[in-house]
C-alpha cells in the first residue's frame, strides 16, 4: 500500500544524516504545490488547517471528525509522507486509541500528540495548561499499542515549557520517550541556548517548530543540525505568505476596482491549471469523447 511505503520511507530518512524539512500544508492547493517539490515530509498544520477549513482559531474547536477528514484528503493525494497534527487525541484513552486507528487508516505517516489540557491552544499563544505527566504517559502507551503499522510514527509534544519551565518540559519529554514515542517535540523553547539544552538531553529524534515571530528563534538548517534536531516543521510560513499576498490583492481591488494595474506578483494561471490536474481531465475527455 502507498501509505505503508511512505511511512517506511520517512522512518528510514530519519535514521540518515541531515535535517528533515517538513513545510506546512493547510489545504489541498498548498498540499498539491508542496507535494511537487520532493520534500522528505509534509506537515499538516493544525493551526492552518483549522483556519483554512473552518475559519476558526486553533483553540480546541476542531473535532476528530473535522481533522481526520482533512488527513484522509491530504494523505490520499500526497506522494510525500504526511505528518498530521492530532492535538490532544480528542479526549481520553479510548479516544486516543480511536484517533490513532483513524489517522493511520487515513494514510498519515506520523501523528503529533500533545500534553495540553482540553481544549488545547496554539503552542505559540498564551494561557496553555498541561495535564499530569502520568496521564500523558498513559496516552502515549495507548497510542503505541493502538497502531498496526510499526512505521506509523508517534510524535509526543510537551507544552510544559511556557508555564512550568524548561526542566519540567525535559523531564516530561524523557518520560514520553520511555513510554514509546518515536519523536520528541519540546514546544516553544525561548532561546537558542534552550534549544541547545534540548539537543543535548536526548538520543531520540527531536522536532523543532519554526514559527516566524513566535516564541522560538527561527534558525538555519545548519544551526538546527548542529544543535541536534532531526526534523523541522514550518507550519505557517506558506500560510503567512499567502495571506499577505491576498491582503495586497484585496487592497488593490478596493483602491482601483480592477486587477489591471495590480502590483502583486501572481502565480501563472496556466501553471495553476496544470497543478490542479486539468491536463488529466483533458486527456480523459479526449480518450473517451463521444464520436461526432
Amino acid at each position: 500500500m502507498k501509505e505503508t511505503t511512505l511511512r517506511a520511507r520517512l522512518r528510514q530518512r530519519l535514521q540518515e544524516p541531515g535535517l528533515v524539512v517538513a513545510p506546512g500544508v493547510f489545504d489541498m492547493v498548498s498540499l498539491r504545490l508542496a507535494d511537487s517539490f520532493g520534500f522528505d515530509a509534509l506537515y499538516m498544520t493544525g493551526y492552518g488547517t483549522v483556519a483554512s477549513h473552518m475559519g476558526l482559531p486553533d483553540a480546541g474547536l476542531a473535532t476528530y471528525s473535522d481533522m481526520v477528514g482533512r488527513v484522509t484528503a491530504m494523505a490520499g493525494m500526497a506522494k510525500t509522507p504526511l505528518i498530521a497534527d492530532a492535538d490532544t487525541g480528542y479526549g481520553g484513552l479510548l479516544n486516543m486509541r480511536h484517533t490513532i486507528r483513524g489517522y493511520e487508516a487515513a494514510g498519515a505517516a506520523a501523528i503529533q500528540l500533545e500534553d495540553q489540557e482540553f481544549p488545547k491552544k496554539c503552542g505559540h499563544t498564551p494561557g496553555r495548561r498541561v495535564i499530569a505527566m502520568e496521564d500523558m504517559v498513559r496516552k502515549i502507551k495507548v497510542a503505541v499499542d493502538a497502531r498496526t503499522d510499526p512505521n506509523f510514527l508517534i510524535i509526543a509534544r510537551t507544552d510544559a515549557r511556557t508555564t512550568l519551565g524548561l526542566d519540567e518540559a525535559l523531564h516530561r519529554a524523557e518520560a514520553y520517550a520511555r513510554a514509546g514515542a518515536d519523536i520528541l517535540f519540546v514546544e516553544s523553547p525561548e532561546s537558542e541556548e534552550e534549544m541547545r539544552q534540548i539537543g543535548r538531553s536526548f538520543d531520540v529524534p527531536l522536532l523543532a517548530n519554526m514559527v516566524e515571530r513566535g516564541r522560538t528563534p527561527v534558525l538555519s538548517r545548519a544551526e538546527l543540525e548542529s544543535i541536534g534536531y532531526k526534523l523541522a516543521i514550518f507550519p505557517v510560513t506558506a500560510l503567512l505568505a499567502g495571506v499577505h499576498a491576498m491582503q495586497r490583492v484585496y487592497q488593490e481591488f478596493q483602491a482601483q476596482g480592477s486587477s489591471s494595474q495590480g502590483a502583486t506578483e501572481l502565480y501563472d494561471f496556466a501553471d495553476l491549471t496544470k497543478l490542479m490536474g486539468f491536463e488529466d481531465v483533458w486527456e480523459f475527455e479526449k480518450r473517451y469523447a463521444e464520436p461526432n
